[in-house]
């Protein structure tokens, strides 16, 4: 085992060496700039030579007792404990004070990291939940932007009009690209997907004459607010227009707590029990008498039903909407958020969300090299903990299992 741990040690060195080096050595100019280079350098093979101290000593260590909980798993039943308005409290509270000490950008990428948030949950109903995977999943994002857009810029639907309206049709969408994929698995239900996702994009490209193509839809208006108020003394309603950054991001935000809402009760739920039975093994869960196809498209339909929420509060924060918002490369970030939080962590998916939003914004300055340093974050995280950031009991059982059996070897 140790051989195979210091082969693995080298291989990750000389791949740092081909990330790293390159990228930091020549920012800002010709010139090698060793030192900054050769110390994120050093500090990566640190952690990698840290990693392997840390396998080695478990591999000598007696094999676990699994009656015992683990320290993390003790620390957890403790957590869970707790009431949970003394730790929801507090992040509520942070999130409602954020936009009042930040500045307009940091509010702005909030802003993008709960949309994908909202978009990582719907998604979790479908990959998650149901074990579906689905690569087209931002077609049912378009759907719900071009939904209130073109209702509002044909019609003069308002935000709320159009919503339900918009999830409606992303629901039947979700059942259109749902149905014809009922009977495949694996890597054929991946490419339908993409090919379904791919032609709602093309689609929305090509018909000039209902999305202006290329050219997009711009002048939508903002989620609009109601209030009552006394004029010439009779009651009349006014409407105000959430134009302001700090405005966008509380109405994103109570979207996103409704989201998540929705998801853990449906995740608790019989129907999500029976998601779950389908993604462990679809045939056991149909002998059992679980309906598989309508529960399917159930889960296909939900998942772009949320899509589409966050596709409509999209273009109405933009007021514009454009078919290369809704590129393939958007679906596989989604679906980055709900493997790295873990699949089926509802939890997992809202700190995945913030880390793969907010990351790359960080390494901004490094430009072209950014997503290299994004890609790398990924790989060595999916190394490190497969199962995710706050990985779902079910899979951590799953994920620690096949470990242990892979340290035991053959028998």
């Amino acid at each position: 085992m140790l051989g195979q741990e210091i082969k693995k040690l080298v291989i990750y060195t000389i791949f740092l060496a081909i990330i790293i080096l390159p990228m930091l050595g020549f920012t800002g100019g010709a010139e090698f700039q060793a030192e900054r280079a050769f110390l994120v350098f050093g500090i990566g093979v640190a952690l990698l030579v840290l990693n392997l101290i840390v396998k080695v000593i478990r591999s000598h260590r007696p094999p676990p007792d699994h009656d015992k909980p683990s320290l993390p798993e003790r620390i957890g039943d403790r957590l869970h404990r707790i009431p949970k308005i003394f730790t929801l409290g507090p992040l509520l509270l942070a999130a409602g004070t954020f936009p009042l000490v930040a500045n307009n950008y940091m509010i702005d990428v909030g802003i993008t990291c709960l949309i994908y948030v909202c978009l990582g949950l719907g998604l979790n109903i479908v990959v998650g939940l149901c074990g579906l995977l689905d690569l087209g999943y931002i077609a049912f994002y378009a759907v719900g932007a071009y939904s209130y857009s073109l209702l509002n810029l044909t019609y003069g639907f308002s935000f709320w009009a159009a919503l339900p309206i918009g999830v409606v049709l992303g629901m039947i969408c979700g059942c259109i690209i749902g149905y014809p994929t009922l009977k495949m698995r694996g890597d054929y239900l991946a490419i339908v997907t993409l090919g379904f996702g791919e032609i709602i994009r093309l689609v929305l490209n090509n018909w000039d004459d209902l999305t202006a193509g290329p050219n997009g839809l711009f002048g939508m208006k903002r989620p609009p607010l109601y209030y009552p108020t006394i004029e010439d003394g009779g009651l009349d309603m006014v409407t105000y227009y959430l134009t302001s950054l700090p405005g966008l991001f509380y109405f994103i935000l109570v979207i996103a707590i409704l989201i998540i809402i929705g998801v853990n009760r449906l995740d608790k739920s019989r129907i999500g029990r029976a998601w779950i039975a389908i993604r462990e093994d679809e045939v056991a869960a149909e002998l059992s008498g679980v309906p598989t196809t309508w529960l399917k498209l159930l889960a296909y339909a939900m998942g772009a039903g949320f899509a589409s929420v966050a596709g409509a509060f999209f273009a109405a924060k933009l007021s514009y909407v454009n078919p290369n918002f809704f590129l393939f490369m958007e679906s596989c970030i989604v679906l980055s958020i709900v493997v790295l939080g873990g699949i089926g962590s509802i939890p997992g998916i809202i700190i995945a969300g913030f880390i793969l939003i907010a990351v790359p914004e960080v390494f901004r300055e490094l430009e072209a090299f950014r997503m290299l340093a994004f890609g790398a974050i990924m790989t060595t995280m999916m190394i490190i903990r497969p199962e995710g950031l706050i990985p779902a009991s079910r899979k951590k059982r799953e994920f620690h299992r096949q470990r242990d059996e892979a340290e035991r070897g053959p028998q």
